[in-house]
């Protein structure tokens, strides 16, 4: 059996109703309100955290930039430099660079560096062939994944040879070691 409530009993339920909400929001409602502050501090430290990362990374984004554009543009990868064998590998790779490109290759001499410079040593470098070849092969040294320099070039006439040109080249290969900048010592 159902009977239904009376105006009055129906006001003391929300008046109590309203008396366990204001209990219940005085008892609790700090430690909500600190749990929701803690967890809002927590939520801006780890985004200045992130700001930070992303303020210490920003600088190094456009040297990773260049770097990458630098690798991609002369087909080099400083990993495998070592500087014990740079200059053998250098030669080699200008070497293959001309004969895929139709140059004959004439002598090759290497010489160390000189001490003041900054380079691993340079490669003096004998060859003939068309003049479109030996113009490729020129082009194509940026692209041999070597950090390299041409010093001198310097172009003859090649008798045995219509339309064929000799070509006299002095290469650098440069030092990366040395074009690292000095770190300065503390004097703490």
């Amino acid at each position: 059996m159902k009977r239904r409530l009376t105006l009055k009993e129906k006001r003391t339920i929300r008046i109590s109703a309203i008396c366990v909400v204001i209990y219940l929001a005085l008892l609790y409602g700090p430690g909500v309100r600190n749990s929701f502050t803690a967890r809002r501090e927590a939520y801006d430290q780890l985004v200045q955290q992130a700001r930070d990362l992303r303020d210490v990374i920003k600088p190094y984004e456009e040297k990773i930039g260049t770097a990458t554009n630098l690798m991609d543009r002369f087909h080099m990868d400083p990993v495998r430099l070592k500087r014990s064998s740079v200059m053998a590998e250098a030669s080699a790779a200008i070497q293959q660079a001309a004969a895929s490109g139709k140059v004959a290759v004439g002598p090759i001499r290497e010489t160390p560096a000189r001490p003041s410079a900054k380079e691993a040593g340079s490669i003096q470098f004998e060859g003939s062939g068309p003049i479109a070849a030996v113009m490729d092969l020129l082009h194509d040294l940026d692209h041999i994944g070597f950090p390299v320099i041409i010093d001198t070039v310097e172009f003859s006439s090649d008798p045995r040879m219509p339309n064929g040109i000799k070509v006299n080249l002095t290469i650098v290969v440069l030092d990366f070691d040395a074009w690292k900048p000095k770190k300065e010592e503390s004097h703490a």
